[in-house]
């Protein structure tokens, strides 16, 4: 499909067309190991956050084994997860195109010979990366020794969680970039950007697990694409999608990430349009 081909090219071609995105997600990926100072304390800080929303989430069971099918080991494994998941998917904002466009850097990003949306899908591809590995496993890692932590069931969950957490990742890029686009129409879009950030923590499953909310509130859920950016993800990594289910909800993330994909590319194309840098 020509909408989601000018990003999905970066997976489908090779040769020298490759080169400019690989370039791209190498150097934004070795640029995370930067601040060895800034992990570290980033580390202890979700970590402690982490603690404090456990014990949150065990108040909420008391004597009883289950809540909405959770059980105290489901509850903090979910929130291992999604403190590990807070670097690599910008649950708590990017604001990284918003700048270039403020700053008039977007002009010279243009002028090279590639597909921009393409290129940062790219550059978050190796952020995430960076991030997951900086942060993701070591917030794992320390759950697993601190706390009972629970783990996908055989090869195959391993093997779902992860093409789950690709599709999380895409699917939350393709959204941010849309929220970024904003910076086209306003002269300060970081507003627009906090109002969506607070969005996406509530509706992917950051903040409480969505089956925790009303049976309303997940049914309207069902029709947006928030819970593929992360409650697809948790769901799968522990067992309460499985088989065919888990297969299922893979094919929705796949199906959101696409149309997300083509409607940043359709308004990228509006906002270029209206584009206007040193009065150009």
């Amino acid at each position: 499909m020509e909408t989601a081909r000018d990003v999905l090219k970066v997976a489908t071609v090779g040769g020298p067309h490759l080169r400019p995105y690989l370039s791209a997600a190498r150097l934004s990926f070795r640029r995370q190991f930067a601040y060895p100072a800034a992990t570290f304390w980033g580390l202890t800080t979700n970590l402690f956050f982490g603690a404090l929303r456990i014990a949150v989430l065990l108040a909420l069971f008391g004597a009883r084994p289950q809540v909405a099918g959770f059980t105290p080991q489901d509850a903090i494994t979910y929130t291992g997860l999604t403190q590990a998941f807070i670097g690599a998917l910008s649950l708590f904002g990017w604001y990284d195109l918003m700048r270039t466009v403020h700053r008039g850097e977007v002009a010279t990003e243009l002028l090279r010979p590639h597909s921009f949306l393409g290129f940062w899908f790219a550059q978050d591809a190796g952020r995430a990366a960076a991030q997951f590995m900086l942060r993701g496993v070591t917030i794992l890692a320390l759950y697993a020794l601190l706390w009972d932590l629970k783990l996908p069931e055989g090869p195959l969950g391993w093997v779902l969680t992860l093409l789950s957490a690709v599709l999380a990742w895409a699917c939350g890029f393709a959204f941010r970039f849309l929220v970024n686009c904003a910076a086209f129409w306003s002269p300060d879009a970081v507003g627009i950007g906090r109002f969506a950030w607070a969005l996406l923590g509530l509706c992917c499953g950051f903040l409480m697990p969505l089956a925790f909310f009303s049976a309303w509130f997940q049914n309207v859920l069902a029709w947006t694409p928030f819970p593929s950016m992360m409650n697809s993800t948790v769901e799968v990594w522990l067992g309460v999608k499985a088989g065919a289910e888990a297969l299922g909800v893979l094919g929705v993330q796949a199906a959101w990430t696409v149309a997300l994909l083509g409607l940043a590319r359709f308004v990228l194309g509006r906002g270029l349009r209206r584009l206007e840098v040193a009065g150009g």
